[in-house]
């Protein structure tokens, strides 16, 4: 048997026709001797087809068909795997040339559960800047957890991390991913982990983008899974606040997925503790002093590692004291 991984590409796409071509060129392109390469269409009225049937014969398996949404497409290319190592493609993004290889190399120690790549940032054809791939805090479950932020795109699942956590939350559209990765992190803790230099991946922003034009529906979702995440957990007072807090959309909560996200009690307020942390931070760097004094009294300064209560320490201090054109001021 070939000790070269099985990796699995799974492409969601819809109406992406002119960046499509690239996207798969540049997962075909790799030469990778072991991979199965799914393309989910749903339905597109542009020249995605024609695209799509141009490259048929080298994909493992593809459809056109409506579907409910990007995570419903995943999903459907998921019950399709068959590799080793999965991740999905957006079909506006593209490999960095070498990328499966790396990751082949990565994925041989059998400890690895995830390979946390970087991705380049290109806008209009260029690179405006590299990633620093998705957040990881040593030796800060809590923290990580908290603020749970996935640079999806160049982070890389064992596929038995699918096979126990089971399908993307179809109820989001935004961060799914987000959604996912928590429950990784509930599961399996930071072990498993390894973070890499490499670029995997190039990500792109354009006006049509999820990322560009929607900035608020992500967030909108993501203050609803961390609502659901204490709510399941028992912690209501804090599943309370983060409703009288920040904006949430109960509509989208999935009770289906309430074992999925059940943790520890301690782990469940540190984490929203620190979850709270990032939006206090949110808010003073958004000129919104008030509510960031508001958001810091309802955390337990002691649950957090000592240089988030330092962290704390100065966001009190600035927001009742210090302008933020002042500290700015004070930096330079």
């Amino acid at each position: 048997m070939s000790s070269t991984k099985k990796i699995t590409i799974i492409t969601p796409s819809y109406n992406q026709g002119q960046y499509l071509e690239q996207t798969i060129d540049s997962v075909l392109s790799q030469n990778y001797s072991n991979l199965e390469y799914i393309l989910i269409d749903g339905a597109s009225t542009d020249n995605s087809l024609a695209i799509i049937k141009k490259h048929a014969k080298h994909l493992a398996h593809w459809v056109s068909e409506p579907d409910r949404g990007q995570s419903h497409a995943i999903n459907k290319g998921l019950e399709l795997a068959t590799g080793d190592v999965i991740n999905w493609l957006n079909s506006d993004d593209y490999l960095e040339s070498g990328a499966l290889q790396i990751l082949n190399e990565k994925f041989s120690e059998p400890t690895v559960n995830v390979v946390i790549g970087r991705s380049h940032i290109v806008q209009n054809g260029k690179v405006i800047r590299t990633s620093l791939g998705t957040d990881i805090y040593e030796d800060n479950l809590p923290k990580t957890i908290g603020c749970a932020r996935i640079d999806q795109p160049e982070t890389y699942f064992r596929t038995k991390v699918f096979d126990r956590l089971g399908p993307l939350n179809e109820m989001l559209h935004f961060v799914m991913d987000k959604e996912f990765w928590l429950r990784y992190l509930i599961h399996f803790g930071l072990n498993g982990v390894d973070r890499i230099p490499d670029v995997l991946v190039n990500f792109r922003l354009h006006a049509n983008s999820k990322t560009q034009s929607l900035a608020s529906k992500f967030e909108l979702e993501s203050n609803t899974l961390m609502y659901q995440f204490a709510a399941i957990n028992g912690v209501r007072d804090k599943a309370t606040l983060i409703t009288q807090m920040f904006p949430c959309d109960l509509e989208k909560l999935n009770f289906a997925f309430t074992e999925r996200i059940k943790a520890e009690p301690d782990l469940v307020l540190k984490s929203i503790d620190n979850f709270f942390l990032y939006k206090a931070d949110e808010a003073y760097y958004r000129h919104h002093h008030s509510k960031c004094l508001s958001i810091l009294s309802h955390i337990n300064r002691d649950s957090l590692k000592e240089a988030d209560q330092k962290r704390f320490n100065r966001l009190a201090l600035k927001s009742r004291y210090l302008p933020v054109w002042l500290i700015k001021q004070l930096r330079t």
